[in-house]
């Protein structure tokens, strides 16, 4: 089925001065997460195990860390609609990264602040039994000072902190930490901190872009947290030369950029182009200057803004924001809008290529398998009602398709050339390595398919249809591939990811 384009950019400015307000006013009962409506329980295209509010907008991952125990998202949220607006910060706690508990809201836009137009994207710093946020605040503003030109905004980079064990109260800081960019550059953007401590230094990129140049990263050193000194671009790229309302849409801006070590050196991922571009490469400790060596892209579909962490086993764990692919009215009918991808687990080969896998526990949500019909030119797999998981294997030096439909649509359809070993998804080519097993790993969650081929590159579908009950898909792969599928189990008895006893 043909889907509409997003309608909806990261940036759409909604929001609105009285409802902002409203928000900041409103009692604390009201932030909690209330129970959703019956008809958002029992949509269909709603997934079943992937994390999502009980109601309205989320996109980006912020601040996902393990911390005293427990595994915390943090994300932008809007508590007024299903559109973007009004963002704010929403919580969810989990064990295992696979159940989830929602709990109140984080933080939302404060009047008169920093942040009185939005709570924007950053990350979390554990320090002792204090957890900091950085994060960017925005607010109108004049056009000298505005950081996105096409609304009048001003992005400014914020701190918060808890010192809850739970991480349920947070304090600000009045005073942005860096109020403005870098003197005398004309940026694209200012926003989406992600810091950390190296020696006897906190650093902390930014996500910026320069006009008619391109998109980089900026890199800021700081002894305390507060008081923050610009050092210089990390790295930087090329603007496509194709001017566009939003400059992340061309390449003249990156945002939401992560770097962090990776078995034994350095990765950095950003967004741009509609895309997630990773690099790997090494950092010069002495004078923080990063050399890629290494690039390719994370995700080939509606998967955007991601953010990692490490994990209590010490992993490095990917989170991405999977959008929605449908117009601004059918959001807001629908009542829900985006979900957060399920974690993946990157490691980096010798050579600096990453390597990306599903977290192995999410092998536990498994019920039962699903038997296959074989013959001697394919086996069949079918997915009841939209769920479920598949892996595919097969032999490097065979030729083989796969494909997944419902009954009217093909939803997926994926060649691999033995003599080139490499997978065509979507007429793009994506090499392996000459060790790697073509293998391909998707789950199927209600109007969502996340799927990883060959361990290098994730490719997410969005699919949506007109029934009231969720279509079955078949699954099929031709020639000498093997395929293995299990039905999986929902992580809340409502589609509202919210049961308390997961806690």
């Amino acid at each position: 089925m043909k889907t509409d384009p997003p309608l909806t950019t990261r940036r759409a400015f909604l929001a609105s001065a009285a409802t902002l307000t409203a928000i900041a006013a409103a009692p604390h009962r009201l932030l909690a997460q209330n129970s959703a409506p019956s008809p958002l329980a029992s949509d269909p295209m709603r997934p079943q195990f992937h994390l999502l509010p009980a109601k309205n907008w989320m996109n980006d991952p912020n601040g996902p860390i393990y911390f005293n125990g427990h595994h915390h998202m943090f994300f932008q949220y809007n508590p007024l609609a299903a559109v973007w607006g009004d963002m704010s910060w929403n919580h969810a706690i989990s064990k295992d990264m696979l159940h989830w508990t929602l709990l109140p809201l984080a933080f939302t836009p404060t009047p008169s602040s920093p942040d009185s137009y939005g709570c924007f994207s950053g990350s979390a710093l554990a320090v002792g039994a204090r957890v900091y946020m950085v994060y960017t605040g925005a607010v109108k503003s004049s056009p000298a000072l505005a950081t996105i030109h096409q609304d009048g905004v001003q992005e400014s980079q914020c701190l918060a902190w808890s010192d809850d064990p739970n991480l349920l109260h947070w304090t600000k800081d009045p005073t942005p930490m860096i109020p403005l960019p870098p003197e005398n550059m004309a940026v694209t953007g200012f926003r989406d901190p992600s810091a950390w401590r190296q020696g006897d230094l906190y650093y902390m990129t930014v996500g910026s872009g320069i006009e008619n140049v391109g998109g980089c990263v900026l890199l800021y050193s700081s002894k305390d947290l507060k008081h923050w000194q610009y050092l210089h671009q990390l790295t930087s790229g090329h603007w496509n030369g194709h001017k566009t309302p939003n400059p992340c849409d061309d390449g003249e801006m990156w945002e939401c950029p992560d770097f962090f070590p990776l078995d034994g050196q350095h990765v950095l991922i950003y967004s741009t182009l509609g895309k997630v571009i990773w690099q790997s490469g090494h950092l010069d400790k002495a004078t923080m200057t990063f050399k890629p060596l290494k690039t390719g892209e994370l995700d080939l579909g509606a998967f955007y803004a991601p953010k990692t962490q490490l994990d209590a086993q010490g992993r490095r764990i990917l989170w991405g924001w999977i959008k929605e692919q449908r117009s601004d009215d059918a959001m807001r009918a629908a009542g829900w809008s985006g979900m957060m991808s399920l974690p993946r687990v990157l490691n980096l080969d010798p050579d600096g290529t990453l390597r990306i896998q599903t977290l192995p526990t999410i092998s536990t949500l498994r019920i039962s398998k699903i038997p296959a019909k074989t013959t001697n030119a394919s086996t069949q797999i079918t997915l009841p009602r939209a769920t479920g998981e598949v892996l595919c294997t097969a032999s490097p030096r065979k030729d083989f398709t796969f494909t997944m439909s419902t009954a009217s649509t093909e939803l997926i359809h994926i060649t691999y050339s033995a003599q080139k070993h490499a997978f065509t998804i979507d007429n793009k080519e994506i090499p392996l390595q000459p060790n790697d097993t073509p293998s391909l790993h998707a789950f199927v969650d209600g109007s969502v398919i996340e799927l990883i081929a060959g361990q290098r590159i994730g490719y997410t579908k969005r699919f949506y249809y007109p029934e009231s009950t969720a279509p079955d898909i078949v699954v099929v792969a031709h020639a000498s591939a093997l395929l293995d599928a299990w039905e999986i189990a929902p992580i809340s008895n409502d589609r509202l990811t919210t049961p308390p006893r997961t806690a």
